[in-house]
């Protein structure tokens, strides 16, 4: 069943975080790029002191004791969520109602 989902989201290309049982850690942000067998390749970076590192790395189906994926993000604070009317005119939807038509 692991190996169907997590099939399916190397299918969808999104981002995921994934726990390692043999090593106690969290791989952040993660693609998954390959399912061969029982190895599972993904892809992702970390940030280092001053620079970003991309790795590429290859772990057992075995070892994946959790995968999550971040299902949608809203911003904390007094900010208010924007709305149709904050868009930029060219990329709102307008509903047209046939009492508004000029004809």
């Amino acid at each position: 069943m692991l190996h169907r989902k997590i099939y399916q989201l190397c299918c969808d290309g999104r981002e995921v975080w994934i726990f390692l049982r043999d090593q106690q850690r969290w791989i952040e942000r993660a693609r998954i790029l390959d399912i061969e067998g029982d190895l599972v390749t993904l892809r992702y970076e970390t940030e280092e002191e001053d620079e970003m590192c991309s790795w590429e790395e290859m772990i057992r189906l075995e070892s994946i004791g959790s995968v999550m994926q971040k299902l949608a993000t809203v911003p904390r604070g007094d900010s208010e969520p924007l709305v149709s009317e904050d868009c930029p005119e060219a990329e709102q939807i307008r509903n047209h109602h046939p009492e508004s038509n000029p004809e």
